[in-house]
């Protein structure tokens, strides 16, 4: 039987996934990578199937290292900022 991770363990998983996620420069991907993070770990929230749970686990592990080869990349070839990320001035 395996035995789930323990809880700071998953605890530092989603902080490490989320800071990761902030890290994209693209405002559409940050914001699905941060989405996508937050719906990944209310799932592993609710699980209940330690085995369930370790595989889940291992797999954000995984996901966690392409997204961070995703965000160097995006970071490096990323685009200008877009109008809904200025925040500027209201002209009155």
């Amino acid at each position: 039987m395996a035995t789930p991770p323990a809880r700071k363990a998953v605890l530092d998983l989603y902080a490490s996934t989320l800071r990761t996620a902030k890290s994209f420069s693209s405002y559409n991907f940050r914001t699905y990578f941060v989405q996508r993070t937050e719906d990944t770990f209310r799932g592993m929230q609710v699980e209940q199937d330690p085995i369930k749970f370790s595989q889940a686990y291992n797999e954000a592990v995984k996901e966690l290292s392409v997204l961070r080869r995703c965000a160097v990349v995006n970071q490096l070839y990323g685009g200008g900022r877009l109008a809904v990320e200025e925040q500027s001035d209201v002209r009155t």
